[in-house]
Parts: C-alpha cells; structure tokens; sequence
C-alpha cells in the first residue's frame, strides 16, 4: 500500500533552480513519484510512495524551505502507484491565476472546517459555488452548488456582482489552493462574506461519513486513480484515451465507447484517422499486458 501526499505552502522562495534539483534528486533517491511545483510564491503538489519515504520527502521539504507545517495537506492509500514518474517544475505560481499571493493575505478567518461547511451551505440564503473546471463539475458537487465555467478567475467578480454584497458566499476546490487564491483575490474586489472548505473536497470526504454528506458523485483527481469516493477510496471513473476527459461505468456501456478509442463525448468529434491510430495504440497495449510486460497506458496529468 502506498501513500499519496497532496499539500501546498505560501512562503516566499528564492533560488528556485538550485532548490528544484535538490528536490528532483531526493525523490529519485527515496523512489518517490508525482509532481511539485515551486514558485517565488510557495509549494504545490501530490506525491506518492512508501510510507517511510513520502515521510522523509515531507521532513525534507520542510527543512529546505524552513517551514513547520504546510498550509494544508491532505493523504490517502493506493494500491498501486498513481503517478508514472517524479517531476519538479518552477512555475510562475503555484497554480496559474495571474496572482500571485503571500501568507499574510491568506483569510484564514474564513475556512471551514467540514461540519462548519455543512451547516452554511444548508442555509438557503448561501451562494455555493465550485470552483473547479467544468468536466471536474461533472464528475460530482455539492447539492446545490453552481459552476461558473469562466474562461478566467478574474471573472470571478463579474460575475457575482448579481449578488447582494452582504449574502454569504461559499467556494470550494479539490484542495483548497485554488479557492485560497480566489478569495484573496475577491477580498480586494470589496467582497467581504465569503467562506471556503477548509481543505477542499478531499479534507471534507476523509472526515465526513456518507450519511451526514452533502456531496453527491465523487471526487476527480489528476492523477491516475482518476476519482475518489468518502473516505478517500478509489472511485469508479475512468479516463478516455480518445479526449482524455473522466468516463463513468454509464459512459462504457454506450455503443459510443470503445476502450482506448472513444467515449460519448468525442466518438462523434474524432477523425477515423484518429480512431485507426487510437486502435493501433490499444492493440499494442493488449500484446504488452498478455506478454506480462508492463505498458503506460495512461498519460500522467500536467
């Protein structure tokens, strides 16, 4: 069983080069995969190995960037490795927004914790709003949220300016960087009664049980585990190797889905070009998987 560690960090980061190969070498070291990203602004990222070692990674993160606890973390189990390979990367941000943040803006006042959570949304006068992509909206939300499928954060404003200043507003991300960053962001804008999950969608599915939950669906991922479920169990998504977008079992029992080809949602969107070359790719995997040899068959996400 292995343990995957999603976490990230505001701090002001200097060096950026030496620390990324300091970092790309120590994952190596202890077999650790995933991806960090490191930016003048602070950490971000999920990574995935024994124990032992992801324990050691998180210590080693800790001492080089002189920290004593993350912002917020989050962990869970796999049975097998979620990630393909260890990648560290220097990025403008720590997750892009055009924004870039210091600790001391953090509204901390404003996260909730899971019961806390529960009990705002359930007021009727609360606007909830998912922060995430829309095909990650898909895959599962909180019963009554809505996704404003924006092109940009900075439309955020825009488009809550429909709502009276003084209503209370509830955003929640899978982690809880992305909603960090949107309302420190909304807080310069003049909105003053917003709250946010404290640790996303996976701290709320890892405390809350299923009968006292108020998500419906499940949780998607950016790695190859694809979804999880309360309690941070493996869920029943998979990925479509044809638009590389999340499929559910509902989904493989079309005449439109054929494994390493298509879905519903592209079958009628590909070429046959495309098709042939995507048949030829899952005939290879095939051969691989009955010769017992080992294939990446899933593109790591970016």
């Amino acid at each position: 069983m292995l343990k995957v560690f999603g976490f990230y960090k505001f701090i002001k980061i200097k060096s950026l080069k030496k620390n990324k190969n300091i970092l790309q070498k120590f994952l190596s070291i202890k077999n650790i995969k995933g991806t960090i990203i490191i930016a003048k602004e602070g950490l971000n990222g999920t990574i995935s190995g024994r124990v032992k070692d992801v324990n050691k990674t998180i210590k080693k993160l800790k001492s080089l960037f002189s920290f004593k606890q993350f912002d917020n973390s989050n962990d869970s189990k796999s049975k097998f490795q979620p990630f393909h390979r260890p990648k560290v990367k220097i990025k403008k941000e720590t997750v892009p927004m055009n924004l870039s943040i210091n600790s001391k803006e953090r509204n901390i006042k404003t996260h909730l914790e899971p019961k806390a959570w529960n009990k705002l949304i359930q007021n009727k006068d609360t606007y909830i709003i998912d922060t995430r992509k829309p095909f990650e909206f898909k895959v599962g939300t909180f019963k009554k949220s809505v996704n404003p499928n924006v092109a940009n954060f900075r439309d955020f404003p825009k488009y809550l300016n429909k709502l009276k200043r003084n209503r209370p507003v509830a955003m929640f991300c899978t982690g809880g960087i992305r909603c960090e960053k949107t309302s420190v962001f909304l807080k310069k804008k003049g909105f003053n009664n917003i709250y946010q999950l404290n640790g996303g969608i996976l701290n709320y599915l890892k405390k809350i049980k299923k009968k006292e939950s108020l998500w419906k669906g499940e949780c998607f991922v950016f790695d190859n585990r694809i979804s999880l479920k309360h309690g941070l169990k493996l869920g029943s998504y998979f990925m479509c190797s044809g638009c590389r977008v999340p499929i559910s079992p509902k989904d493989k029992k079309s005449n439109k889905y054929e494994e390493g080809v298509s879905c519903p949602k592209c079958h009628d969107k590909l070429t046959e070009t495309q098709k042939s070359r995507f048949r030829m790719r899952q005939s290879q995997i095939y051969k691989a998987k009955q010769s017992g040899k080992k294939y990446i068959f899933q593109k790591e996400f970016k």
